[in-house]
């Protein structure tokens, strides 16, 4: 699955120009910059290998999402700095984040069925490890989480997750075939709700009249 290599570096890359950028927005240091960067890239892995206990942290053992990350961070915040104008499509953000965001979900579904851990378990990790990082970048940067807000993005992954784990578990297709039909799903509803400007509706509570007869 040499194209799941590649994803993931695109999505590490993504990722981690996001987190720069909402660093930038928050008129951090160059620090605090490279922290939100790095752990936009690789914290929802980094939580997902914790709680499986899978052995050392995947950027341990090998450093290459980490160096990405790292190596992102850097030249993103030379370009913001130094670029009168980054000028590019408007909705190539966002495609290339729902790439990066159907890949880790795959990757991470892949990392709970090694574990062999149940069906739930393996969806959760694979969400996880898509939003993950997203929500320590807002946490970090005092914002509300966007899998939290109305966009359709944790949603995207835990369909898509499902779709993985249930073509294996209960098709009994083979590993290959059920990440790329999970992949696929996640990446298909992410980009339809970014097309159509799909949203979840909002959890508001119903307002009593103030005024009693």
């Amino acid at each position: 699955m040499n194209y799941i290599f590649w994803c993931d570096i695109l999505g590490t890359i993504v990722f981690a120009i996001s987190g720069v950028l909402l660093a930038s927005k928050k008129e951090m240091d160059p620090i605090g910059a490279l922290v939100l960067g790095v752990i936009t890239a690789i914290g929802g892995g980094t939580i997902r290998d914790i709680i499986l206990n899978h052995g050392p942290i995947f950027w341990v053992t090998d450093s290459t999402d980490l160096w990405v990350a790292i190596i992102t961070s850097l030249l993103s915040m030379l370009l913001i700095r130094y670029s009168s104008a980054t000028k590019y499509p408007k909705w190539l953000m966002p495609v290339l984040d729902a790439i990066g965001l159907a890949v880790f979900v795959g990757i991470g579904v892949n990392k709970a069925i090694a574990s062999e851990v149940n069906g739930l378990v393996m969806i959760c990790m694979g969400v996880l490890t898509g939003v993950g990082g997203g929500i320590l970048r807002d946490v970090l940067a005092r914002d509300i989480p966007m899998v939290f807000r109305t966009d359709i993005y944790a949603t995207a992954c835990l369909i898509g997750g499902a779709m993985h784990v249930m073509s294996y578990l209960c098709l009994s297709l083979p590993i290959d075939i059920a990440t790329l039909l999970g992949i696929i799903t996640t990446l298909t509803i992410r980009l339809l709700a970014i097309y159509w400007h799909l949203k979840l509706p909002v959890v508001v509570a119903k307002k009593h009249n103030a005024n009693h007869n």
